[in-house]
């Protein structure tokens, strides 16, 4: 496999610190508020490396972890009065919800800010002993950047630009601006725990490193884990900041390779709530099944920015209800071995730094070729297996094509005229089971007025709304 390292700015061998074994850690959500459209993008970018990598025959550890204590959080809960426990939970478990609606699996690790405390004091207690931080007058402990000669290697932005700094904090009782707080000495109004260093809480970038060097770090190798990712946003200065504070205090280097995915526009600007524009999933989610704003968000290489608008939504829905239309045209077959030269095609792809746009359109191509096939040999059983076992590996390793395909054509339909419909089509059976046949009949052109086309299969009778 090839990926793109952002350390070295281009494609290079992936060649994992321990033979076929994969260890990845991507940057979870700081959970105080619902998931958006960043968040989606990210987690469905990293869940197909995950699912590519499996793929391609890798033991494969994946870690996405949950910020549950951060400024933003504290301010919801001074302003709400609401437990901090209680809006992190809340969150926590939407989060989750909006992933599992969007086809992304679950972490293998899942770990929290506030049940690393353990492991992230103990980093700080390390980086203060070798001298790589420092306490200030009100029992701040910062990492002193000037202590880390590869400062600055991995994102290589520690010159004056102006955007470089607008992403670093500004406070008193840094030694040098680019200083940064490990533990968050307490005031009146914070939400606290004790410590060595004294009561507080931990500052956001030692958290990582904390959390990777305690649940998934590799032991007695110069690496911890073989990839790093998230959005492109947190290179500077977070993901500079975890290297830095796991240099210092393990000697080790954090990771091989760092991943990030490309930022969201929505109509051309940058997602940001400060802009008015920011949107979360959980609405989205009421307007588009899941699995449509999944195969929309993830048919752009994931390293490119993505300009989010309904009317590429709804294109990207078209080829989308093509692999649908062949899966209904099989509908109740079972699925046999999957072609051996289409797994190798789209895994080619993927295997080339997740080439989305050459592994979907072998699965365009491996569509239409299924349908041209049918049309001139509709009985051909031994093809129509193999064909659903191609979609059954699709679902796998892209995560899309595994609903119901009948039922796939049915939405946008209201929940009233979805039970008017079924109600009809068992009053439908009830008279061809008394062998009332002109009743039937009748029930049958009822439904064809209304739009409603019928098929009878062994399972049952199906329908969907004609086009």
């Amino acid at each position: 496999m090839v990926i793109f390292d952002s350390v070295q700015k281009k494609k290079v061998p992936f060649e994992p610190v321990r033979d076929k074994e994969a260890r990845v850690y991507v940057c979870g959500p700081t959970v105080y508020d619902d998931a958006h459209l960043g968040h989606a993008r990210s987690a469905i970018a990293f869940d197909l490396l995950r699912r590519t990598l499996v793929a391609l025959g890798y033991k494969v550890t994946f870690a996405r972890n949950f910020t549950d204590i951060d400024d933003k959080i504290i301010k919801k809960h001074l302003a709400t009065g609401e437990p901090i426990a209680s809006i992190t939970a809340r969150y926590t478990e939407r989060y989750l919800a909006d992933m599992h609606a969007l086809g992304v699996l679950d972490a293998d690790i899942s770990p929290r800010a506030t049940s690393s405390l353990e492991a992230i004091v103990r980093m700080i207690e390390k980086l203060l002993e070798n001298g790589c931080a420092y306490r200030s007058e009100d029992g701040t402990v910062w990492f002193d950047t000037a202590k880390d000669p590869d400062y600055c290697s991995l994102s290589h932005r520690c010159g004056d630009d102006e955007e470089a700094l607008s992403r670093i904090e500004h406070e008193e009782g840094k030694r040098h601006p680019r200083d940064f707080a490990l533990w968050k000495a307490c005031k009146d109004e914070d939400v606290c725990y004790d410590s060595p260093f004294g009561r507080g809480r931990p500052g956001w970038h030692i958290e990582c490193s904390a959390m990777i060097d305690a649940y998934l770090a590799y032991e007695n190798e110069p690496y911890e884990i073989d990839i790093h990712g998230g959005g492109a946003d947190l290179f500077f200065p977070h993901h500079e900041n975890e290297a830095a504070q796991t240099r210092c205090a393990t000697r080790r280097t954090l990771a091989k390779y760092w991943m990030h995915n490309g930022f969201v526009t929505i109509d051309g600007e940058k997602m940001s709530k400060s802009l008015g524009n920011s949107f979360f999933v959980k609405d989205a989610l009421k307007v588009y099944d899941g699995e449509i704003l999944r195969f929309y968000l993830l048919a752009t290489h994931y390293r490119a920015n993505f300009n989010f608008n309904e009317e590429d939504l709804l294109a990207s829905k078209k080829r989308l209800d093509k692999l649908y239309r062949l899966k209904k045209r099989l509908y109740g077959g079972k699925a046999g071995k999957p072609e051996k030269a289409f797994q190798e095609a789209v895994l080619e792809a993927l295997a080339d730094d997740l080439n989305i746009s050459r592994a979907l359109a072998a699965v365009d191509e491996m569509v239409a070729k299924a349908n041209e096939h049918l049309d001139e040999n509709p009985k051909d059983k031994g093809f129509k297996q193999s064909v659903m076992g191609n979609l059954a590996w699709i679902e796998t390793v892209l995560g899309i094509g595994g609903k119901d395909a009948y039922k796939w054509f049915q939405m946008g339909i209201s929940d009233e005229e979805i039970a008017r419909i079924e109600d009809l089509i068992d009053a439908r059976s009830v008279a061809k089971a008394a062998k009332d046949y002109e009743t039937a009949d009748a029930i049958r052109q009822e439904l064809t007025d209304m739009g409603i086309q019928l098929m009878d299969t062994p399972q049952g009778t199906v329908w969907e709304k004609a086009e």
